[in-house]
């Protein structure tokens, strides 16, 4: 290869990894993530069938619906952001976090929206006697829902920064966020703190649709640390274990 088409090629491998395209494309390119797409919605769906079933038709609102359809969800959403910054590592050099960032941020607001699909879908076709309002709050879930999964996404990704193990980070996205909620549940002085440092009181909150100024704020925090802050450690952890570009 000529040292025009080795520069041609190094250019393209770099836009694979490094730019905003290439990043998207590799979050819904391999047929595994987009078969993990597909179960996250899946799960989505059954949760959403489910639901009308358990609940009482005159507690059937739009709200609880989407608490369970969205938390479910947020479970599986991220595996998809573990997955692409894991390409980092593999890269075997230094690469720019930020458009893989971005990438996952999209993609999880893709699929919160397609939440707020399914669960209005399933309340329109619900049994009648329904909630005496359920569309109520509908602006706020659909917002929070897109805020529950873009969280989750990235919790997926700072995990996946900091744990190469696809397993160990998966199970940290689980545990780590759950357990913190219960530790500081189960301490009377410490309940406060949930809504300021655990993500599930903030799903909760952003879910109810009954958003305060209060609230709003306490979900910038949580978004902080476990958005940007959890991103940051790892993309300072990779790029010291990474080797640089000449």
């Amino acid at each position: 290869m000529g040292g025009r088409g080795l520069r041609q090629h190094l250019v393209h491998a770099d836009a694979a990894f490094t730019g905003l395209g290439g990043a998207i494309r590799r979050s819904v390119g391999p047929p595994p993530r987009r078969w993990l797409v597909a179960i996250t919605v899946l799960a989505g769906l059954l949760a959403a069938v489910a639901v009308p079933m358990a609940a009482r038709p005159a507690d059937l609102d739009f709200a609880t619906l989407s608490h369970p359809v969205q938390s479910l969800m947020s479970v599986i959403v991220p595996c998809q952001g573990i997955l692409l910054v894991h390409d980092l590592w593999r890269a075997g050099r230094a690469a720019r976090i930020l458009p893989t960032l971005l990438a996952m941020t999209l993609l999880a607001a893709i699929i919160g929206v397609v939440g707020v699909l399914v669960c209005a879908t399933a309340l329109a076709v619900a049994p009648s006697g329904t909630a005496q309002n359920p569309w109520r709050d509908a602006g706020t879930i659909v917002v929070g829902s897109v805020l529950v999964q873009v969280v989750a996404g990235l919790v997926g990704t700072g995990l996946g920064l900091l744990l190469r193990s696809f397993v160990v980070a998966f199970s940290a996205s689980i545990v780590l966020p759950m357990g913190l909620w219960f530790v500081l549940g189960a301490v009377d002085g410490f309940r406060p703190a949930q809504a300021w440092l655990a993500p599930y009181a903030t799903v909760q909150n952003l879910l109810s649709g009954q958003m305060s100024a209060i609230m709003w704020a306490q979900w910038i925090v949580v978004f902080l640390l476990w958005g940007t802050g959890l991103n940051a450690v790892g993309a300072a952890w990779l790029k010291r274990r990474q080797p640089r570009d000449d």
